[in-house]
């Protein structure tokens, strides 16, 4: 092609894929999308395929049981009619249940008082072993996790042993009850603590590890200690992990169960049937075969777990919109 000063100019098309010339044209173009959906679509199978084992067995082992669940606490059994639609009847006589509300106020005091007091062991010892420099960091580390290993089971039979006053230890060394009425919840606090402290202080240790360590230097050339540095620079900016295992730990203590079954054969007295809402539950269907009314009572607890939860969180979420 001639152009109008006299040159020759020529257009040269790049080499495509093939070292042939690339088309430019609509054709191309079309078939440049139908490469990349079809790209995209291989890449969606591949993520459904690794959801898939999650999904099953989340439907399977969650929502199914509690979709039955919400069924049978809209019936009731009777002897004449078998299964008949209550409605909301199983939920009324719930709330209306004063075994049914003491433990549940048993349980809210029970972890207004062991959620400050574990998270705070926790954190001040995530803190120490940040700190440490020395080789046994590592095995302090360790040994604070490993009761979490231990089984809950296991565990609360270990405590009961070395409560109990016939054969315990514990006994010989004092004249206190561990498992009398007014002394049973602090023990039951103490087996939930040693169980769970480590669990949280890994957590927060981990969160200390990504705090980048540039910023303890310049605290400590601006004069900082290393009590200031752990409450001033460490606590706050580990603050989003200390909210989420606050969070597990409201969830744990409202959802109470284990340690006072297991603990319950050493005094029937001291930690009744109804001595919180999941044990409560638990006795009505497999003691009482009340399985309608276990199962009004065990979302009436998810209930309270969810109102629970969302307080810490609007509270925590205002005092951060303040700052």
């Amino acid at each position: 092609m001639t152009a109008a000063n006299g040159s020759t100019s020529t257009r040269v098309k790049s080499p495509g894929p093939a070292g042939g010339p690339r088309a430019t044209g609509p054709d191309g173009r079309k078939g440049a999308r139908r490469r990349r959906r079809r790209t995209s679509g291989r890449q969606a199978v591949a993520g459904w395929l690794f959801v898939a084992p999650f999904a099953v067995l989340l439907v399977a082992f969650l929502l199914l049981p509690m979709g039955y669940a919400a069924k049978l606490s809209l019936y009731r059994s009777t002897l004449v009619e078998g299964e008949v639609f209550a409605w909301l009847d199983n939920y009324g006589q719930a709330l209306a249940d004063p075994e049914f509300r003491r433990g549940v106020v048993r349980v809210i005091v029970f972890g207004l008082v062991q959620t400050p007091v574990m998270i705070g062991i926790a954190l001040l010892a995530a803190l120490l072993i940040d700190g440490a420099t020395s080789r046994l960091s590592r095995f302090f580390r360790l040994a604070a996790f490993v009761p979490y290993a231990v089984p809950v089971v296991i565990g609360t039979l270990m405590w009961g042993f070395l409560y109990s006053p016939n054969t315990g230890p514990l006994s010989s060394l004092t004249d206190v009850d561990f498992l009398s009425s007014d002394t049973v919840l602090y023990s039951l606090g103490n087996i939930v603590t040693w169980q769970w402290a480590g669990y949280n202080m890994i957590v927060l240790y981990a969160a200390l590890q990504g705090v980048p360590r540039e910023v303890y230097e310049s605290a400590r050339i601006d004069g900082a200690g290393p009590v200031q540095i752990a409450l001033r620079i460490k606590t706050p900016m580990i603050s989003s992990a200390i909210v989420l295992v606050t969070i597990f730990t409201i969830i744990g203590t409202l959802q109470f169960f284990t340690e006072p079954l297991i603990l319950q054969p050493l005094n029937p007295g001291a930690i009744t049937n109804s001595y919180t809402p999941n044990v409560y539950a638990y006795q009505q269907a497999f003691s009482y075969q009340q399985y309608n009314y276990s199962a009004a009572i065990s979302f009436l607890l998810g209930a309270v777990v969810f109102v629970g939860s969302y307080i810490f969180l609007f509270a925590t979420r205002r005092r951060s919109a303040l700052r």
